[in-house]
């Protein structure tokens, strides 16, 4: 059944059942939000995966560096310092990337009907699109299926709200895309605060300090 037929009035249905057709989502919508829940679920173990291999690198340097700050190493320390900084900077990037997408699957599970599709899925289509540009930078291999994301998510928004009549109210949609990305941060920096730990010093200066200076 096409798109358009799907949503064709039936006269010999009741008041009732016409508008309970109406404001269910229609199948082409039910396989594009599913496509989106799959292709997140695809970058979300890929995100996990990358974070693993960051993990392991942050260890394998920080004992490194654990080592320099024994042997009063600066030059060395500061070297390791920089390199940490880099991954750091990395992981925390790909850990708010996946909490926005953990925060997508959330919404995509509580769509019950049409309106709820432009609803819930609006802001996060701009919150994909920021930190898509900023995941790119450090995992450029991610772009595309973040792009891909992004694209399935706007579709799904835009044939919802034309299909049920409703128009979206930007200003909202901004700043509820704010405040995803916000309690990803949040999300993100805690989760930095418990996988990595903190920076040994060295004659009573952090290496961090030394890495800041460079």
């Amino acid at each position: 059944m096409r798109f358009s037929e799907k949503w064709v009035k039936d006269e010999s249905k009741s008041r009732r059942e016409r508008l309970k057709e109406m404001i269910k989502p229609a199948e082409p919508l039910k396989t594009r939000v599913e496509e989106a829940r799959l292709k997140i679920q695809v970058q979300a173990k890929k995100l996990d995966t990358k974070l693993a291999k960051l993990k392991a690198r942050d260890s394998f340097v920080f004992k490194k560096m654990v080592t320099a700050v024994q042997k009063h190493d600066v030059r060395m320390c500061t070297a390791l310092s920089n390199e940490l900084a880099e991954v750091r900077k990395t992981a925390k990037m790909v850990s708010q990337t996946k909490s926005v997408l953990e925060q997508i699957t959330l919404r995509l599970n509580t769509i019950k009907d049409t309106g709820d599709i432009v609803v819930t899925l609006a802001p996060v289509v701009g919150s994909i699109r920021n930190v898509q540009s900023g995941l790119s930078r450090v995992m450029p291999e991610a772009e595309y299926e973040m792009g891909e994301i992004s694209s399935v998510l706007s579709d799904v928004v835009m044939n919802a709200g034309r299909l049920g009549g409703f128009v979206l109210n930007f200003e909202v949609a901004n700043e509820d895309a704010e405040k995803i990305l916000e309690e990803a941060s949040a999300v993100a920096e805690q989760k930095m605060k418990e996988d990595f730990p903190k920076l040994p010093t060295l004659a009573g200066k952090s290496a961090q300090s030394m890495s800041d200076q460079t």
